[in-house]
This record gives structure tokens, C-alpha cells and sequence, in this order.
């Protein structure tokens, strides 16, 4: 059997990254719960917010790109919302088989309701940590991010 090579380093981010998929989980169990009252979901709110934070309407695709997830996946729920009257499509003028993802008025407005609700939530959270914690937290998130799309984009490590 081959051992694999242990350095301290090493563990350290095998226990960072099971805590960042034990906080991913619990995370979006409380969205779920934050905005279940929306008509929502985690993930259905995770679209509405790059909806929302996109320049001008985008495809499925480029919502998938922007969410880091997987367009299938994004597209089942861009389907959902549509059947919801939440999202409406309009043709695209580059790709007349790619249409645009766009907020009706009653996507926007559950949408504002579920900040209106969130804001308070996530001050209570981030009451007990420190600027400086969060963001020496967000720096790490934005390396590894950034670390594991180089290695998506080319097929060996960097």
C-alpha cells in the first residue's frame, strides 16, 4: 500500500475544507429555512441574487459560470422559477438558441423580501467575529477559489 505524504500544512486544510463543507451544509439548511416563507429555496435564491448582481440579463450558462456550479443544474432551476413566475426569458441577440434569464417583478420582489429578512440574520451571525477575521477569511476563500479555477482550466496542478 502506498503511503501518501503527511505535512502539517497539508492536514491543517483537510480540516479547513471538511469545516467549509460542514459550514457549506449548514449554511444552506438556514437559507432554506430564511426563505422558505418566499416561496424559495437556498439554491433558488443563490440564481435570483446573480440575476440581480449581473450588469444586464445572462444566459444559463453564464449564471452557471458566475455561480462556480453546474449549467444542468442551474438550468432545472431556472426552469422552476419560470414555471414559478419568477424569471422570465427574452431572446438573445448573440445566440438564438441561448436565451436570457430575467427577474419579473414578483422574482424581484421575493427576492427583496428575502434580504429584508436576511439582513438582520447575518448581522446576529457576524456579531462575534472581527473585520480583521473576516477578512483574513474571505483573502483564504478568494486564494482557494481562485487556486481551484486555474486547476479546473488546466488539467495539472499550478
Amino acid at each position: 500500500m502506498n503511503e501518501h505524504p503527511h505535512t502539517p500544512k497539508g492536514d491543517m486544510f483537510t480540516n479547513l475544507l471538511l469545516a467549509m463543507f460542514r459550514a457549506t451544509n449548514l449554511t444552506l439548511a438556514w437559507g432554506d429555512r430564511l426563505v422558505a416563507p418566499m416561496g424559495l429555496t437556498s439554491a433558488r435564491w443563490q440564481i435570483l441574487g446573480t440575476i440581480v448582481a449581473a450588469e444586464k440579463p445572462q444566459s444559463v450558462a453564464w449564471l452557471a459560470r458566475d455561480l462556480g456550479a453546474n449549467r444542468q443544474n442551474v438550468q432545472r432551476i431556472v426552469n422552476d422559477l419560470l414555471k414559478d413566475n419568477i424569471v422570465t426569458f427574452e431572446p438573445n441577440p448573440h445566440h438564438r438558441r441561448s436565451q436570457l434569464v430575467k427577474l419579473t417583478n414578483e422574482g424581484r420582489r421575493r427576492y427583496e423580501t428575502a434580504l429584508l429578512a436576511y439582513y438582520p440574520q447575518v448581522a446576529h451571525l457576524a456579531a462575534h467575529l472581527t473585520l480583521s477575521d473576516l477578512e483574513a477569511a474571505q483573502r483564504v476563500m478568494a486564494s482557494l477559489i481562485g487556486k481551484l479555477q486555474r486547476q479546473g482550466s488546466s488539467d495539472s496542478p499550478d
